[in-house]
């Protein structure tokens, strides 16, 4: 019989006995002390995370869409990337029972995937388990790490299937019902249908992806160190070919130059003179999207690094041992460059699923879901849609012209005054942002200094407009719509935005905030979704570090290199990946990078 140890005893009596609160134990062994402290609260169901399974049967699963008592939204979440997890994050209202969805069940932080694949950080240190995030919050949320591969919106069915081998028969596959739906599956790299990419390059979206670079640049030393390969074929082994010139290409090829001259030339010698990167970029400068000074150092520090950056080259075809390339510069003339890896970085794509869903609401050929300001998907009250997978298509004014005339107009005279316009004109400006930005551009303090344009001869006060003035005046508002950048930042906000509306449907319900209904009558429930840009890095390698802050500032150096440090250590979601990432940081400061390729 196995003997139970007085510890195991209370022990178990801890995690038995779901009634207590509180309780302190004091031991004393030998002189000396152990305290044990507990905080058990009852297991009411509402701060646990559970794990479905559903039995399978003939024909799919289903899970209905409501609890037993029918009091509870469902809310299902379709993946658990930047826009997802934060959406899980901060929502807090206990009244929805909350269905996450998604192939991956821990969520990475993605800015870090440059550095893992040169060991520069491990990969479990970027990376948190969902059932951590969630697991100690109020709201009642389950978990199955499936793929969504169709959306039944008439229905509102997901239809799900399970990425684990359940049992003899294969794949499972089951549906769920919601009351609302979040997509938030990010999209894919985009290969735009180039011959070859997708068989010969490696990808950099998941920590897959960054593990298998890691392990190629060391079969790519370890293969040049054969004594039967000739120096010519060496050189074409230990050519790094990086594709697309943006935040990711930029940073993986400075990581990578790093790695290879602080690390595998101390173990690989032989190959220091040998190895070749090159960074391709299809328009004119890498880096378009920062400030033209942090572009302007880029190019100066990588020709200093030699790394070889050529703008202008188109790349057509990518084979198992060159890559064909158009360069624009030369009047279209065709190039070709052997190479031993090759990493595509540029662009993204719609995932099926989702191109299934636009073609079944109605919105076919566009590159992402579209939504309205308040992150639905248009036609539809209850799918909401962030992060990559989306788009937000802002209103144009020019659209409801008439309808803000109209409202604005309270004496329904004919004409819009000075004065009625100005008790509109802070709704107006939340509705349609570009108005904001029109009027900053042309350093106007209202848009009654835009209407007086047209009425120059009067003064402010008795500016008077017909819709045929007011037309004009505002026609060139819609210029400065622009669509936000899919990087991650965006994709947490969003998500922190719609767990805000979410936790606060019902009061908004009743006293609702938003701007006016310029087509209807009332106001909205919430105030739309803003964007606000903190500012973003560009690691160049060699501890520097460009970043282009709010407010058009730049700094670049080695002092952006901490601040960088700073403030990804803060981003990270846990205190254990905080832990494990300035762990690996200083590792690397001490020890160097890990070369094992593991």
């Amino acid at each position: 019989m196995e003997k139970i140890t007085a510890f195991q005893r209370f022990s178990r009596a801890f995690r038995g006995n779901s009634s207590l609160t509180k309780m302190l134990i004091v031991f004393t062994v030998s002189g000396g002390g152990l305290v044990a402290y507990s905080d058990a609260k009852p297991d009411s169901g509402m701060n646990a995370i559970t794990s479905t399974e559903a039995k399978p049967h003939n024909g799919t699963n289903v899970i209905p869409s409501s609890e037993a008592d029918g009091k509870k939204k469902r809310v299902v979440v379709l993946g658990t990337g930047w826009a997802g997890t934060s959406f899980l994050k901060n929502l807090k209202n206990s009244s929805y029972d909350v269905q996450v969805i998604s192939p991956r069940n821990y969520f990475a932080f993605t800015p870090l995937l440059p550095s893992v694949t040169c060991g520069t950080v491990e990969p479990r240190s970027i990376v948190e388990p969902i059932r951590n995030i969630v697991r100690k919050k109020s709201v009642d949320v389950h978990y199955w790490e499936a793929e969504c591969f169709k959306i039944d919106a008439d229905n509102k069915k997901v239809y799900c299937r399970s990425n684990l081998t359940t049992d003899l028969n294969g794949e499972e596959e089951f549906s769920v019902d919601y009351d609302y739906l979040v997509i938030a599956i990010g999209a894919r790299a985009n290969t735009f249908n180039i011959p070859g990419v997708a068989e010969n390059c490696h990808f950099l979206k998941e920590i897959e992806d960054a593990q298998r670079i890691r392990r190629t640049v060391i079969d790519c030393f370890e293969r040049a160190s054969l004594p039967s390969i000739t120096d010519e074929e060496r050189k074409k082994i230990l050519h790094f070919v990086v594709i697309g010139g943006g935040p990711t290409g930029v940073e993986f090829a400075a990581e990578l130059h790093d790695y290879v001259n602080e690390d595998l030339v101390k173990l690989y010698p032989k190959a220091k003179d040998l190895v070749k990167i090159t960074l391709l970029e299809a328009t004119d400068h890498i880096l378009n999207m920062f400030d033209k000074r942090i572009t302007a150092f880029a190019e100066e520090k990588f020709q200093r690094d030699g790394i070889d950056v050529k703008t202008g080259a188109m790349v057509v075809k990518v084979s198992d041992k060159e890559i064909s390339t158009k360069e624009v510069k030369n009047g279209g003339n065709i190039y070709s460059m052997p190479y031993g890896m090759a990493v595509w970085s540029t662009g993204i794509g719609t995932r099926p699923v989702i191109m299934n869903f636009m073609k079944q609401i109605g919105q076919p050929n566009r590159r992402a879901l579209a939504t309205d300001e308040w992150l639905r998907v248009e036609g539809s009250d209850s799918i909401y849609a962030l992060g990559d997978c989306a788009t937000i298509n802002q209103r144009k004014v020019m659209e409801d012209i008439c309808a803000i005339f109209r409202k604005a107009d309270k004496d329904n005279s004919g004409t819009l005054t000075a004065n009625e316009f100005q008790e509109v004109l802070d709704d107006i400006c939340e509705r349609y942002p570009q108005v904001g930005l029109y009027l900053k551009q042309k350093q106007k303090n209202s848009l009654v200094d835009l209407l007086k344009d047209s009425k120059a001869d009067v003064v402010k006060e008795s500016v008077e407009v017909n819709l045929e003035e007011f037309t004009v005046a505002l026609s060139q508002v819609d210029s400065q719509m622009k669509n936000l950048p899919a990087t991650a930042q965006v994709a947490a906000q969003q998500g922190s935005y719609l767990a805000d509306c979410f936790n606060r449907m019902e009061k908004c319900e009743k006293n609702p905030e938003g701007p006016l209904r310029f087509r209807g009558e009332g106001r909205h429930r919430f105030r739309p979704f803003r964007y606000k840009h903190f500012g973003q890095f560009a690691p160049l390698g060699g501890e520097q570090t460009a970043a282009q802050l709010p407010g058009d500032l730049v700094s670049i150096g080695y002092s952006s290199q901490w601040l960088w440090y700073s403030v990804y250590a803060s981003k990270l979601v846990s205190w254990r990946t905080r832990a494990l990432v300035i762990s690996d940081w200083g590792r690397r400061f001490i020890f160097g990078r890990d070369s094992s390729g593991i």
